[in-house]
């Protein structure tokens, strides 16, 4: 039974999930041999191989090409998918197999947080279009920047908190955005910012966090935006408005998806957003820490197919 969509091209991290990727690569090609998958893998061997490697997956012919690992696997492999706003190929495939800390992606999709019953979706003709987010912002030496994102960004404190996970042990896995929330939340402090939504200026105030939501689940499990749909073309943000101590009492909501309408959350829903802020603020996207703002974010519309 081989794929509709041609021979699958995994692009594999094995030190993603502290090296869980590794052990449980034999398995996986296991699962695909016994479902007559014809496949490639591909070893990454460090930051932006991923990128690099599906590039060259697309450009050799391919159009299925699957991240083995986490999020952060993910988006590498979808920045390498893409080129100038658009996919390399059209009818690009990108399959997901959740092999690392933690794939929130695959939450919104419904599919398997375990990499052998997530290697069973692998097969078959099913898809579901799936919009990208672009974000361009100011690198760590001032320098403009441009990115592409599948699930959710932030700028504030869930960019701080982003870049403190990072710094953070391994094997505390998923947890370590957990942890490092409540070690940033401390010293964070709140500025004044401003958001423009299709050229029209809709907010100015005091902003705690920003998030900026293509799919539905980010930061291992938290169920921050229940009403997004990865393929209506828009982004739905949230900037937090309120105190810190918000942050504390509504945390326990986000994961359960509860906590939304919020008096100190304002809600707001477009194609394209400029923010900017009095001090810089660090910017996250699909947990990978980016830069700061200024950041001007816009959604390509159903760039790629993913497959369920």
């Amino acid at each position: 039974m081989s794929s509709p969509f041609g021979p699958l091209a995994l692009i594999a991290n094995p030190r993603a999930g502290r090296g869980s990727v590794r052990t449980k690569l034999p398995g996986i090609e296991q699962a695909l041999r016994q479902r007559e998958l014809e496949y490639e893998v591909r070893i990454t061997e460090g930051p932006g191989d991923a990128t690099r490697l599906a590039r060259r997956a697309v450009e050799s012919g391919g159009r299925f090409v699957v991240a083995v690992g986490g999020d952060g696997t993910v988006h590498e492999v979808v920045n390498g998918l893409l080129h100038e706003d658009a996919a390399l190929r059209r009818d690009t495939v990108l399959g997901v197999v959740s092999a690392g800390s933690g794939c929130d992606l695959v939450r919104t999709f419904g599919l398997p947080a375990d990499a052998l019953g997530a290697v069973g979706r692998l097969a078959g003709a099913d898809t579901r279009p799936l919009d990208v987010g672009k974000i361009g912002y100011l690198d760590r030496d001032g320098r403009p920047a441009v990115r592409y994102f599948a699930n959710i960004a932030e700028a504030g404190l869930g960019g701080s908190t982003a870049r403190r996970a990072a710094a953070l042990p391994a094997w505390l896995g998923p947890a370590r955005y957990f942890f490092a929330f409540w070690l940033v939340l401390p010293s964070y402090r709140p500025c004044s910012a401003r958001v423009d939504v299709d050229g029209e200026p809709v907010f100015e105030g005091r902003a705690v966090n920003v998030v900026l939501a293509n799919c539905r689940f980010f930061g291992g499990g938290m169920h921050i935006s229940p009403a997004s749909d990865p393929a209506d073309g828009t982004l739905e943000v949230q900037v937090y408005t309120g105190s810190k101590t918000d942050s504390f009492t509504t945390l326990p909501r986000v994961y359960a998806g509860r906590h939304l309408p919020h008096r100190n959350v304002v809600e707001l829903k477009g194609t394209r957003f400029h923010l900017h802020a009095e001090q810089a603020l660090e910017i996250e996207a699909d947990g990978e820490v980016l830069g700061t703002t200024p950041a001007t974010i816009e959604m390509l519309p159903r760039p790629l197919s993913l497959k369920v």
